[in-house]
């Protein structure tokens, strides 16, 4: 019991305030530095693999057609 609170305790999740939001939305704490180059190589990929990408459920046919 002890540890499962322990673990619970320092599991990080914390409620943000409207002020502290502000510095979560800088370019810095982006998951992705180019969000829109990595979104056109993942449909180059899915093209050229003429398979769905990981996004849609539609099928690619291998021309870059949708």
């Amino acid at each position: 019991m002890i540890g499962l609170a322990v673990c619970s305790g320092a599991s990080g999740c914390a409620p943000i305030q409207p002020w502290e939001r502000g510095i979560l939305a800088k370019p810095q704490m982006a998951i992705s530095a180019n969000p829109m180059s990595d979104e056109m190589r993942g449909h180059i990929y899915g093209s050229r693999e003429a398979g769905a990408g990981s996004n849609t459920a539609k099928g690619g046919g291998g021309c870059g057609c949708y």
